[in-house]
């Protein structure tokens, strides 16, 4: 079965770090797209950035500069470090695997939450 496990989560202070990570199985990992994607309360849920099948990024404006997404193959991991926090950055954070057009993977989510 395909599992995508987050770990990472958790509460930081405004300006701090965090780096998630997103362990898959179940796919040929190194053919898929990678991506993190985020939702506020409230909100629609967004694309923070995504990785390709051969490592070229792509970052929403509003966390360009901060964060960064990679991924390594011989792990099956796709990681999200995230410095200089903001509250706004405050989501559950998920992890998201696409090949082609074929229906993407989802997992499970993991809170950040980013307040003094």
């Amino acid at each position: 079965q395909v599992q995508l496990a987050e770990s990472g989560g958790g509460l930081v202070q405004p300006g701090g770090s965090l780096r998630l990570s997103c362990e898959a199985s179940g796919i040929i990992f190194r053919f898929y797209a990678m991506g993190w994607y985020r939702q506020a309360p409230g909100k629609q849920r967004e694309l923070v950035a995504d990785i390709t099948s051969g490592g070229s990024t792509n970052y929403a404006d509003s966390v360009k500069g901060r964060f960064t997404i990679s991924r390594d193959n011989a792990k099956n991991t796709v990681y999200l470090q995230m410095v200089s926090l903001k509250p706004e950055d405050t989501a559950v954070y998920y992890c998201n695997a696409k090949y082609g057009s074929a229906y993407p993977y989802w997992g499970q989510g993991t809170q950040v939450t980013v307040s003094s």
